[in-house]
């Protein structure tokens, strides 16, 4: 029997070819990064639940179990934790696009702060007594992009919504009535589902298709992939203009479909407020703005007296940020890791990775790069607490401030700075 059980405890029960065990009583205690409560077992283990919230009593039955940890599905809430509420969003129970509305916000707040302390202590090795974390200036109807999934099914049915919570394959049908998208979005969303005809036949060939809609300056722009013709970068024009702008930070520029902004913009207005505030005045100083995007801080820097050198490896997205673009504002097109180098030194350097964080090398070439600040804007606790332990050997991390960008999920955005050490420390 203990072999038996050392060969099976890696593997969902469900492919062990054994009966579930009996459901168990947990009181959970905290919130996990991916937006699932943690409660313990009776031998000690870990056990991920979602839809569950701190101070909780649940009964759970155990889906997937392994040596130090097990996964739990809830089926019956049996005393509520103090600060959870009925999810507003009548999908939620299903839906796997949002995993905290059953969080009050303030509940959501301190959870993403527990998030990002828990991080830099555990994997970072920093003592951090506390986080602030600026909440978003909505708690719904925030989001200025939104991605759906559509399926044509066999009998000729068409869904469309978001991947189904514990089950990706499958897709939530849902309309306006989803709380995530920007008003203005939701309309376009239901008057595109309203007007794409039996089987969805004006729109692209393909059983399978994503629907990402962006808000412009004026109006909205949908990106159509999949349908087997989705060479990524070269899209097609379907119908409407050509030629759209898009407006940020009071920077306006050529719309580029897929280059990454924030979805959220009254609240990365505050956070890039944040970043030029921990800057400080940059009038004759030399400035990288790794990961730029379309180089909205660049922009902004620049029009402040900075030399900015705006890294990015989207070409159409440095194109789109190229345009009208103040004197003092230059691109290098490729990775971070292949420009880094020849573009230092610098006064001011700031990084805007995406969720894998700092590639290796960046982090070892600025830890012993003489930059007197580093502002790095993360999106992903457990990197940049990693990427602040590689930074210790040249830098420490003097100030941190997490931003709200995505409420009723488990994201969140962090602005940390770091100062290179006195010479001789």
């Amino acid at each position: 029997m203990a072999k038996l059980g050392m060969a099976v405890e890696d593997r969902p029960l469900s492919d062990q070819g054994v009966s579930a065990p009996p459901s168990v009583e947990v009181e959970i205690g905290s919130i996990a990064v991916g937006g699932e409560g943690v409660g313990r077992l009776a031998d000690g283990r870990v056990v991920f639940v979602h839809r569950t919230a701190p101070g909780d009593r649940v009964r759970v039955r155990i889906q997937q179990s392994k040596k130090r940890w097990s996964r739990g599905r809830l089926e019956a809430l049996i005393v509520p934790g103090p600060g959870r509420r009925e999810a507003p969003c009548p999908h939620y129970a299903r839906c796997g696009g949002c995993s905290l509305q059953h969080l009050s916000y303030p509940l959501q707040l301190n959870a993403k702060r527990r998030m990002v302390m828990d991080a830099l202590e555990r994997i970072g090795g920093a003592e951090v007594e506390s986080v602030e974390i600026e909440p978003s200036p909505l708690e719904f109807r925030y989001r200025d992009r939104v991605s759906f999934s559509v399926r044509r099914l066999g009998s000729g049915a068409v869904v469309a919504g978001f991947r189904e919570l514990g089950r990706p394959g499958r897709i939530v049908d849902c309309g306006r009535e989803c709380l995530l998208p920007d008003e203005s979005l939701a309309r376009v969303w239901d008057d595109l589902r309203g007007s794409w005809g039996g089987k969805a036949c004006l729109l692209p060939e393909g059983d399978r298709l994503r629907l990402t809609l962006r808000k412009a300056r004026e109006g909205a722009v949908l990106l159509v992939s999949g349908g087997g013709e989705d060479p990524k970068g070269k899209e097609r024009l379907l119908a409407g203009d050509a030629e759209v702008e898009d407006e940020w930070l009071g920077e306006r520029f050529p719309f580029a479909v897929r280059a990454f902004l924030q979805v959220n913009r009254g609240g990365a207005e505050r956070l890039y407020d944040s970043v030029v505030d921990e800057l400080g005045p940059v009038a004759g100083l030399r400035v990288i703005d790794a990961y730029c995007g379309v180089g909205l801080l660049g922009r902004r820097l620049a029009r402040a007296g900075a030399a900015v050198v705006g890294i990015e490896r989207d070409a159409v997205a440095v194109v789109a940020g190229g345009a009208e673009a103040p004197p003092g504002l230059s691109f290098e097109v490729g990775a971070v890791e292949d420009h880094l180098a020849s573009v230092l030194p610098a006064d001011r350097v700031i990084v805007n990775p995406p969720r894998l964080g700092l590639h290796a090398s960046v982090s070892e070439l600025l830890a012993k790069a003489r930059v007197p600040m580093i502002v790095y804007v993360s999106c992903d606790p457990a990197t940049l607490a990693r990427d602040a332990r590689r930074l210790a050997e040249g830098y420490r991390l003097v100030r941190m401030r997490s931003f709200d960008l995505f409420p009723q999920t488990a994201h969140v955005e962090t602005v940390a700075v770091f100062h290179r050490h006195p010479e001789g420390e």
